[in-house]
């Protein structure tokens, strides 16, 4: 049986995912009032040292983990602060679950996207624009600085799905 806390996020991570999908953004207001929810029912429910452990812990690693891809331009800064709002719930290591399973899940879901909106070609374009000058490079071809020609994005993924799905299955996965 699902405990109370888990309960929130699930409640949570599900609004999170379906105002991702209906306007592309999730509000700063919810991922703040979870953080600010989560530290309260650390504090409440657990040990003294809880709230450094589980809350601060896990709100850095979930953080921390897909930043990378923020900077890589792989994902919008919302979808960052949700998996820090996350991890800050479950603590660092159920927070590591959910971000690697998330990670899983957005993977096929930007395979579906790229397949049924047609856009595969254009996505497999933009990868050899990315990766012609990498390969030539590690072949010894000595490589003139070029300006980075923009190319035309295939769009992204509405990712507070992806987290949304990937708590769901590290959360309530084990209570079924």
């Amino acid at each position: 049986m699902l405990n109370a806390i888990e309960v929130i996020l699930i409640c949570l991570v599900a609004q999170a995912a379906l105002t991702d999908l209906a306007v592309r953004k999730i509000p700063n207001v919810l991922i703040l009032s979870g953080l600010l929810l989560a530290l309260i029912l650390h504090l409440l429910s657990g040990p003294p040292w809880a709230p450094l452990s589980q809350w601060l812990a896990g709100a850095v690693a979930g953080f921390f983990l897909f930043l990378p891809l923020y900077l890589l331009r792989g994902m919008a800064a919302g979808d960052v602060k949700l998996m820090a709002m996350v991890a800050s719930f479950t603590g660092p290591l159920t927070g590591l679950k959910v971000a690697v399973v998330s990670y899983l899940i957005g993977g096929a879901l930007a395979l579906l996207l790229l397949l049924f909106s047609g856009r595969w070609r254009q996505s497999a374009r933009n990868l050899a624009l990315i990766c012609k000058p990498l390969l030539w490079r590690m072949l010894g071809v000595p490589l003139l600085p070029v300006p980075l020609v923009p190319s035309a994005s295939v769009g992204g993924i509405p990712y507070g799905v992806a987290i949304a799905l990937g708590t769901l299955a590290v959360v309530a996965g084990p209570h079924l």
